[in-house]
């Protein structure tokens, strides 16, 4: 049995480190020391070029780079990082809700549905999706070689920030 502390959330009021269970912010600190590229403690412009060069995105624009940077109040430290990303995280529905809400176009029960299909529904149904948006989702979370979107995929990336092994 896995001792229960490695699944307690860190105690402590509004702390950005009570967000998050222990092995959340080992896996934060470890993607951390993956983007501190030159080991100063810091994220800046030059690490994140160095990251996406490492994913094999060679041409990053400038204004990206600096783009990403502005989000963050001041340099990026481990602790801003960290509260950046629980502030994104802060305002997503739990993994089972929007796995419920992907379940209604798979009444199959298949895992995914068509790409052409979900497109179709999120671009005419309640709160439109833009093309932009449709781009973005697919160039993120591409559709296999069937046409097929695996939404299980999708949900637990959108609610954990990586994808499963």
């Amino acid at each position: 049995m896995a001792p229960k502390k490695a699944k307690k959330k860190v105690e402590g009021g509004s702390n950005v480190f009570s967000m998050f269970e222990q092995t959340q912010i080992q896996e934060f600190k470890e993607a951390f020391t993956i983007m501190d590229q030159n080991r100063d403690g810091f994220i800046d412009k030059a690490d994140l070029r160095d990251t996406f060069a490492a994913l094999g995105r060679l041409n990053v624009k400038n204004e990206e780079l600096e783009d990403m940077v502005k989000e963050a109040p001041g340099p990026i430290n481990f602790t801003v990082f960290l509260t950046m990303f629980g502030e994104k995280l802060k305002g997503t529905d739990p993994e089972e809700t929007i796995l419920n809400a992907f379940k209604i176009f798979d009444p199959e029960g298949k895992g995914h549905i068509k790409a052409d299909y979900i497109k179709e529904m999120l671009m005419t149904q309640a709160d439109r999706f833009s093309q932009e948006e449709i781009n973005q989702m697919f160039a993120a979370f591409p559709p296999d070689v069937s046409g097929n979107l695996d939404y299980k995929n999708l949900c637990y990336v959108i609610t954990h920030g990586e994808e499963k092994d």
